[in-house]
């Protein structure tokens, strides 16, 4: 109800110690609270019911850190939202060095199932890597390669969009968004990534959006995402 995460999502976060009341870490599930009077933080912020659902689609820059918060006090997606109405929560991430669509949302359920690998919504990339691309890494690619996490990470499409002798890019379309993934893919057929761009995420562009822009979703949009994850 206030716009962290799922049921499920929640669960995970009581189990990783993230959730307390009064200050007081919450040990156990089905923890009863007064609205009223107790104080529930999540990470440290304070959270409360939501009473209007946002959602947002953000051209993220690269260089800025897919975070409300950073202890370094690094850039990151907080300066460029600072203008929404409330608080918003980025739906999965995108590594710091890449640009391109985000969606935010403070409804935690359509959130937590469009970042879900079972829902396999699509993420579409531009990547720029060193060498030439051939046929057979594209096929390599598709077949998978194992990742750091130990997940078999493969791409769904690829075109290859311009090649010379020194780099090629590429338009990937994925359905998984394990953690540098597009990266370590590319880098286990020997083209590492100079350059990254998610241009699509679950059907939204950032065509006509600048680096650091956001809008808010339609509500044909939003309509279309609730469809596609099975949310009501």
């Amino acid at each position: 109800m206030c716009g962290v995460t799922s049921r499920r999502g929640a669960e995970q976060l009581i189990g990783q110690k993230k959730v307390t009341v009064n200050d007081n870490v919450v040990e156990k599930m089905g923890v009863i609270i007064d609205e009223q009077k107790d104080v529930v933080k999540v990470d440290g912020a304070v959270i409360e019911p939501v009473r209007k659902r946002l959602y947002i689609l953000l051209n993220k820059p690269k260089g800025v850190l897919t975070t409300l918060q950073d202890p370094f006090r690094r850039k990151t997606i907080a300066y460029f939202i600072k203008s929404a109405p409330a608080r918003v929560y980025p739906v999965g991430r995108l590594d710091y060095d890449t640009e391109g669509a985000l969606v935010l949302t403070n409804d935690g359920e359509l959130a937590y199932r469009l970042a879900h690998p079972k829902y396999q919504v699509k993420r579409v990339y531009q990547a720029v890597v060193g060498g030439v691309v051939t046929a057979d890494h594209i096929e390599a690619l598709k077949r998978g390669i194992k990742l750091d996490d130990g997940h078999l990470g493969r791409i769904v499409e690829a075109e290859i969009l311009m090649s010379d002798l020194k780099t090629s890019k590429l338009k990937l379309v994925m359905t998984e968004g394990h953690k540098r993934e597009v990266k370590q893919l590319l880098k286990g057929v020997g083209h590492p990534v100079k350059a990254l761009k998610r241009v699509e995420f679950a059907g939204l562009r950032i065509d006509d959006l600048k680096p650091g822009r956001w809008r808010f979703l339609t509500h044909v949009e939003i309509r279309r995402l609730k469809d596609m994850v099975g949310v009501e």
